[in-house]
């Protein structure tokens, strides 16, 4: 796929996969909850040095989140979201190389963010919350629309699919025509197929063997897999043990078709797939 998309005040060319790192202002997120906090509060500065380490490992993309969604996390006030996440954007816009990525599906947020200096509005909710496509859209801004079936506080209770491919296929296709008819360029849509949220094991599993039937023609494909339980469950190891298998899920998605790769480990993750390259072009 060889074409260029713009993020805010920034371009990228696609061909080559891109890494995005991992920036959770949260106390709860399943791997670095609470990485960046201090008595007082968000630690923005412990924050942003994170952020320029992982830009010089390879990052081209940063997503900054400032409320948990992983399997039965509690939900945020708006302001608390605006009080994690705007500081260090702030911060971000004026100082790294690099795209931010707002991790968020408050319409609120995406606006103050945007204003702040993001270039990505990134929502596990597709855009689906009241006003949010509209704010989308207004913005100009590349989105990243995401697969989820359920809420983060019940998405693992009992999910059932028929073909979880071809599900998560429509339900994105779905999503991207009331984008489109919402004002949205299609030029700008980005789409992820939300590995854990609402999938158990084997649909995770299913899911990127069968990753290539997902793709949708002229639209970037970004892929989130890093420390996820699903490498747990197939590797019998905790959050802190799972690089490896998050490699090699990684370099599967990229293999596949994959454009993004969302990880919290940057340096690996972009040697890897620099690897991959490397022998795909020779």
């Amino acid at each position: 796929m060889l074409f260029t998309q713009r993020f805010g005040v920034r371009k990228v060319s696609w061909g080559a996969p891109k890494v995005m790192g991992v920036l959770n202002m949260t106390p709860d997120s399943f791997s670095d909850g609470g990485a960046y906090w201090k008595s007082s509060g968000v630690d923005s500065t412990a924050a942003y040095d994170r952020a320029q380490a992982m830009v010089a490992e390879g990052a081209i993309f940063i997503d900054v989140g400032g409320e948990s969604t992983r399997p039965g996390a509690s939900a945020v006030s708006v302001q608390q979201e605006l009080d994690r996440v705007i500081p260090v954007i702030e911060k971000l816009a004026a100082n790294a190389d690099c795209i931010i990525s707002i991790d968020t599906s408050s319409p609120c947020v995406m606006r103050e963010a945007a204003t702040a200096g993001a270039g990505l509005l990134n929502d596990v909710r597709a855009f689906q919350r009241e006003g949010a496509v509209e704010v989308a859209a207004k913005t100009g801004l590349s989105i990243c629309i995401m697969h989820m079936q359920g809420e983060p506080q019940t998405m693992q209770e009992q999910p059932v699919y028929e073909s979880v491919a071809a599900q998560v296929h429509k339900f994105l296709l779905d999503r991207i025509k009331v984008c489109i008819d919402a004002g949205v360029d299609k030029k700008r849509i980005i789409v992820d197929p939300g590995f854990g949220f609402g999938k158990m094991l084997q649909h995770n599993l299913q899911l990127l063997n069968n990753l290539a039937d997902v793709r949708i023609d002229g639209v970037p494909l970004l892929v989130g897999m890093s420390r996820k339980s699903m490498i747990g469950e197939v590797l019998d190891n905790d959050v802190d043990e799972r690089l490896v298998g998050g490699i090699a899920l990684a370099v599967m998605a990229v293999m596949k078709g994959a454009s993004i790769v969302r990880t919290h480990d940057v340096a690996a993750t972009s040697q890897a797939l620099n690897m991959v390259m490397a022998v795909s072009s020779s």
